[in-house]
Formats: C-alpha cells, sequence, structure tokens
C-alpha cells in the first residue's frame, strides 16, 4: 500500500494505518511556483522552486484559501506528451500538498481504513478498482495510438505523477505502471463511488434518497446579446477547500498525429488532488463549456449494467471528451463509448463557436444536452428548446423520457408526489418564475445564490414539519433544516450540505478563460453558515476559514 506523504517525506497518511505529522509541519507554506525539469547530469525529473525556461511542466500557485485558490500548470512541447502528464502531476502535489492533506482528513480519512477495509463493500469496491484500472491498462497497451486511449493514458500518468510528487518519490514509468486503488484516485472517484456504493451492496449509503447534487442555468439574454452559463455544486461542507485550475497541456491528438487537442487548455473549479472538476465546471480552448449536474439512478435493476470490464469511469471519459472534442456532438460521441454507469449526470455542451452576440439566429449546435444511466446515454442538440424558451436549467432531473422512466424517476413521483417531476420540482419552478429577471451578469448570480426559503412558496414542502425547507432552492441550505422536523425523504432533512458555490462565465470571459465565482454557501437570504455555531462544529473541517461570507470574484489568469 502506497503511503501519501508529503513534500518533506514525513508519512502523514496511510489507508492500512494513521499518522499525522505535527501541526506545526502542517504550517509551512508550499512554494508558490515550481518547475520540473530533466537534469541533464543524472537523466531524472527534477523539481526545484521557481520559473526555468527548460520546465516540462511549471505550476504556479496562489493560496488564498479564505476564498479560492488558484493553480495553474502548464507543460512543455518540447517534451513528449507522457513526460509532461507525469511532469505535470508531479509539479501540482509538489505546491499543493498541503491542501491536499487537509482535504483528505477532511473528505476521506477513515473512507475504507483499517476499521472498515474488512468489511465486505471495501473488499467489493477494492476488487471492483483493480479489475477496472487493469481492464483500462491492457487497452492502453493494445490501442494507445489511438485518440481515446492516448488522452486515457495521459490522464493516468498524470494521476500517476500527483502520487509520486506528493510522496517525493518520483521516477517515470518506462512501461506498465499502476495506480493505487484506495490512493488519490479516491479523489477522482467521489461521484462514481456514490453509485458503486448502490451497485455494490454498501449497507450504508453516502447519498441519501432525492440528494441533489447541482443547479445550472444555461441563458440568452435578451437581443442574444450574450450566452450566460451558469453552476452551482451542491457537497458537504467538509469538501469547501476549493481550488480554481487552468491547465494548459501541449498534448498530440495521438502518437500517429501530431496536431493539437482541441482543448488541451481548460479552466474549471476544483479540488486539492484532483485532476478533473469534480463538479464538474469546464471552460476549454475548443470553445465549449461543459457543466453537469447529477440524475443518479433509483432502479436497482439497471446496476446489473455497472461492470469493472468494458467500462471506463465516468471522471476520466469526462477528461477525454474535454480533450479531443471540438463541438458538442463530438463532445457526446467520445463521452458515450465505455459508459461505467457510475456518476450519472445530466451533461450540457455550450458551443461558443456558434454563436454570435448580437446575431438574432442561435445556429444548431449550440447546446448539447447528453444524459447517462446505467446501460444508456442518450444525447441531442436541444438548441431549438435554448432558444424557444431563452435558458435551459438543470436541477438533477431527467430531461429525456427514456431516461427518465428507467431510472426509476417515475415511480418515485408516484410514491412521493411532484418534488421529483420534470416540470413540478421546486427549483423547475423557481428557475422558470426568476430567470426572466435575469439581464446581466449580476442578476445572474443573483438567481444562482438564491435561498428565500422561508418566504418563498416555492419552497414550502407540504409534508414535512415544518413546512418551509431550505433543501427548495436554487443554491441549498440543508443546514437551516431543523433536527427535530419530519421529512418525508433524506434529501429534506437536516445536513451538512447545499450550495458549496458559484460559477459562471459568457461569451466574452469565456475566450480568456475567465469566470464570476463565489466560494461557499448562500448568505444572500439566509444566515452566513459558521462552524463554529452550527450542528456540525465537529466535523472535521482543517483549513477552513469559520465563517463563509465572501462575495463573487473575478477569476482571470495572467
Amino acid at each position: 500500500m502506497v503511503s501519501l506523504s508529503c513534500l518533506s517525506g514525513l508519512s502523514l497518511l496511510s489507508l492500512s494505518g494513521l499518522s499525522l505529522v505535527s501541526p506545526s509541519s502542517l504550517s509551512l507554506v508550499s512554494p508558490s511556483s515550481l518547475s520540473a525539469f530533466i537534469d541533464l547530469q543524472t537523466g531524472q525529473l527534477t523539481i526545484t522552486e521557481g520559473y526555468r525556461d527548460d520546465f516540462v511542466a511549471w505550476a504556479n500557485f496562489t493560496d488564498e484559501i479564505e476564498n479560492w485558490s488558484y493553480l495553474e500548470v502548464t507543460t512543455s512541447h518540447r517534451y513528449n506528451d507522457s513526460i509532461q502528464a507525469y511532469a505535470a502531476g508531479a509539479v501540482e502535489a509538489a505546491v499543493t500538498s498541503q491542501l491536499m492533506y487537509k482535504h483528505w482528513v477532511n473528505t476521506l480519512m477513515g473512507y475504507c481504513g483499517p476499521k472498515t477495509f474488512d468489511t465486505g463493500y471495501c473488499q467489493r469496491l477494492k476488487a471492483y478498482i483493480t479489475t477496472n484500472l487493469e481492464w483500462v491498462m491492457e487497452q492502453i497497451q493494445e490501442k494507445g495510438n489511438t485518440p481515446y486511449w492516448h488522452q486515457a493514458n495521459l490522464a493516468l500518468l498524470q494521476l500517476k505523477g500527483l502520487e509520486d510528487g506528493y510522496n517525493d518519490e518520483m521516477a517515470f514509468p518506462d512501461g506498465p505502471f499502476s495506480i493505487n486503488p484506495f490512493g488519490f484516485l479516491l479523489f477522482q472517484m467521489g461521484g462514481d463511488i456514490e453509485d458503486l456504493e448502490s451497485a455494490l451492496n454498501k449497507s450504508s449509503l453516502t447519498r441519501p434518497l432525492g440528494a441533489g447534487s447541482c443547479s445550472a442555468l444555461i441563458k440568452l439574454l435578451p437581443d442574444y446579446r450574450d450566452l450566460l452559463v451558469s453552476h452551482d455544486t451542491w457537497n458537504t461542507y467538509q469538501s469547501m477547500l476549493r481550488i480554481m485550475k487552468k491547465y494548459s497541456f501541449s498534448y498530440s491528438v495521438s502518437p500517429k498525429d501530431s496536431a493539437s487537442v482541441p482543448g488541451g487548455t481548460v479552466a474549471f473549479s476544483s479540488y486539492p488532488g484532483s485532476i478533473f472538476s469534480g463538479d464538474d465546471f469546464y471552460i476549454l480552448s475548443s470553445r465549449l463549456v461543459t457543466l453537469e449536474t447529477t440524475i443518479g439512478n433509483s432502479n436497482p435493476d439497471l446496476w446489473r449494467f455497472v461492470q469493472p470490464t468494458g467500462a471506463v469511469m465516468e471522471w476520466l471519459r469526462n477528461i477525454v471528451a474535454n480533450r479531443l472534442a471540438a463541438s458538442g456532438q463530438q463532445w457526446a460521441q467520445v463521452f458515450s463509448q465505455h459508459n461505467s454507469g457510475t456518476y450519472n449526470n445530466q451533461w450540457m455542451i455550450v458551443d461558443y463557436n456558434q454563436f454570435i452576440p448580437g446575431l438574432p439566429v442561435l445556429k444548431e449546435g449550440v447546446l448539447t444536452v447528453l444524459e447517462q444511466i446505467p446501460g444508456l446515454v442518450m444525447y441531442g442538440d436541444k438548441t431549438h428548446e435554448l432558444r424557444e424558451k431563452g435558458y435551459w436549467a438543470s436541477f438533477n432531473i431527467p430531461y429525456y423520457p427514456e431516461i427518465f422512466n428507467a431510472s426509476g424517476c417515475n415511480e418515485l413521483v408516484e410514491k412521493f408526489g411532484p418534488w421529483f417531476s420534470l416540470d413540478q420540482s421546486p427549483r423547475a419552478q423557481i428557475f422558470r418564475r426568476n430567470q426572466t429577471a435575469i439581464t446581466d451578469l449580476d442578476s445572474m448570480v443573483r438567481l444562482m445564490r438564491y435561498n428565500n426559503y422561508r418566504e418563498d412558496p416555492l419552497s414550502q414542502c407540504d409534508a414535512c414539519r415544518p413546512h418551509a425547507n431550505g433543501e427548495n432552492a436554487i443554491s441549498a441550505r440543508s443546514d437551516l433544516n431543523p433536527a427535530d422536523g419530519t421529512y418525508p425523504f433524506g434529501a429534506l432533512t437536516q445536513r451538512p450540505h447545499g450550495g458549496t458555490d458559484m460559477k459562471m462565465t459568457s461569451y466574452v470571459m469565456s475566450r480568456g478563460f475567465e469566470m464570476l465565482a463565489v466560494n461557499g454557501p448562500t448568505a444572500d437570504q439566509v444566515p452566513p453558515f459558521q462552524w463554529s455555531t452550527s450542528p456540525y462544529k465537529d466535523l472535521l473541517h482543517m483549513g477552513h476559514p469559520d465563517t463563509w461570507t465572501f462575495k463573487p470574484v473575478k477569476v482571470t489568469w495572467p
């Protein structure tokens, strides 16, 4: 078992045992700029502080964790793709190691650790992940010259470099390599694991019935003057150590095609130790913006389609599609391959190549919508609906009737009522009513941070006591629901969960990989979240500020 250790070499954690360094060691400030380069005397990949002209990968990090931290990782075209990928992971780990440690402690410590590893579920999970990795590596060995498997290999090499850089044990693999199934791969597989818990019969599930994960809105402004794209992450509050990342990777499409990948540069909201967004919200050099909200699966019969062979985990298909696609249709085609049936989402792909501000015509291809459940992927061009309604809203309920019914949503509506319906759920109604007030960036931010559950009749839950419910809003605040209330299903209970951010971009901002962003639960119409006064003050939240009252910031890059 690979130990997860800091750049200093001190053992921080191991999933076969736990050892924490002293607080004084953790207070050391990580270098803000690091370069990975080839030492000409030893031939080894070496990391040093500062910027070097001969870098393989260069990382620049700004730690402003009381709002957002910022990370840029750039690789050089002078080196082959594989060494670029490995070096990119290594320098990211070296420059963000302190946050990676804290985020692991807050969110993953103890998951299938020493006290629970011998349970049947953890053994099944390890076997599943190990078998899946072996199958993926076999495909890479056989088909590594194709674009799909070349990009998959680069992502896994970046993850390998992340682990090795964190351990300060860099050794670029000159052949087949292994990934620790219970190492930093778990940071990448958070969404996949929520579904694997059900598929592998975990006795206590992480996600309660009806639990949403994210709100999204695509809004066409009056007179076609702009197309705004926005996303709220819904997550546990322990996850709120956040990093805005920009990767600029000089990758080729494949070893046989030296053309640059369309999505070689990407800006995205992310977390320590994650090489993709996870939220997900991406601004790509292809002029695509990709985002999703989780739709899940409530039909247990479908879990039979979740198998470790023939499947690529969602996080990895996500990365490959973002790199290779130059249009929404291409993105959907790439992503649909090797459906894992895990982290089942509604994806929206906005193609700014097809949008001309001020031109009262919306060309086909501006909006592609894809939905995935176990055994089934559906996608189509929904530009006409965006044109007719003026917006597209996404709120954890499937759009396509086949997906809606196959995933069990129809049965949930029959049992619990319109809360689970596409048209009458609280967020569907709030989006429909409030989107008409959006005329600019500020009004878009206000809607995406909206939670007036005490006064808004659309936030009421007739079957709940009390009726007002903090989950029923665009940016949820489940922590505000009374612990002694009565609720028809788990999503409406008091939980350390809610909208943990907001990101949005526009036609002009996306050209510079820019966005407006807010970190933390909304406090616009409700009291701020404060760890020390909340019911969850004893939960691990290392590195967090106590009170979350941050304003929107404009994320720009040098």
